[in-house]
């Protein structure tokens, strides 16, 4: 299975090798490491891994929290390729997507960013949903000024991020895993600031709500 892991560790030599030594031995290939914060002696690592599906993940976790001064914020599935720029291959697709623009983007944000599901929300109702968005999403109440990252009661993390040409809201959950970082907003909110100068995108929204 293809997982995530974020850990934060010192930033000084050798604690890096250390982390992936545990994970080496645990029989996890490492595929991919992604810096989110490094200052002040410490740093943020994402790390991608295969790893047998036999490996239990509490296990993995001791392993690494044995190393000394590690901690694991985090770890859970992923389906985003490792060493690819599926953002570049999807906003791509989107220029040519024509009225599937805004489907297109809602579907596809799920595995950009590790997730569960996304879903966009026209005034108090489910525009459009990815596959495995729940069937009684409760719409929020407001959509904030801009992107935002949030854990809501029950422990579900999200970004909620206003589309303003549109007049939409767009929410992006994960239920495993740590809350959603700030680089990962500011990814979603320079993927979004794309789409919405794509001439196609008014026209797929458009389309949406007349259904």
């Amino acid at each position: 299975m293809l997982l995530r892991v974020r850990v934060a560790l010192p930033d000084r030599p050798g604690s890096l090798a250390q982390v992936t030594k545990v994970l080496g031995a645990a029989g996890a290939d490492i595929t991919q490491v992604t810096v989110l914060d490094r200052g002040a002696g410490a740093a943020l690592d994402d790390i991608t891994i295969f790893c047998p599906d036999s490996t239990p993940r509490q296990a993995l976790v001791k392993s690494l929290e044995g190393v000394r001064d590690v901690r694991v914020e985090g770890i859970w599935t992923t389906r985003e390729a490792p060493g690819t720029y599926p953002e570049l291959e999807i906003l791509k697709y989107i220029t040519t997507a024509g009225d599937r623009a805004l489907t297109t983007l809602v579907d596809s944000l799920p595995v950009l960013f590790s997730a569960d599901w996304a879903a966009t929300i026209a005034e108090d109702r489910v525009l459009y949903a990815s596959w495995r968005a729940p069937q009684d999403l409760t719409v929020p109440d407001e959509v904030p000024a801009r992107p935002t990252a949030a854990t809501l009661d029950g422990g579900l993390h999200v970004i909620h991020a206003p589309l303003p040409p549109l007049a939409l809201g767009l929410i992006l959950a994960r239920s495993e895993g740590p809350a959603f970082h700030r680089i990962e907003v500011h990814r979603l909110t320079r993927i979004l600031e794309i789409f919405l100068s794509l001439p196609a995108t008014e026209r797929s929204v458009a389309r949406q709500l007349r259904k």
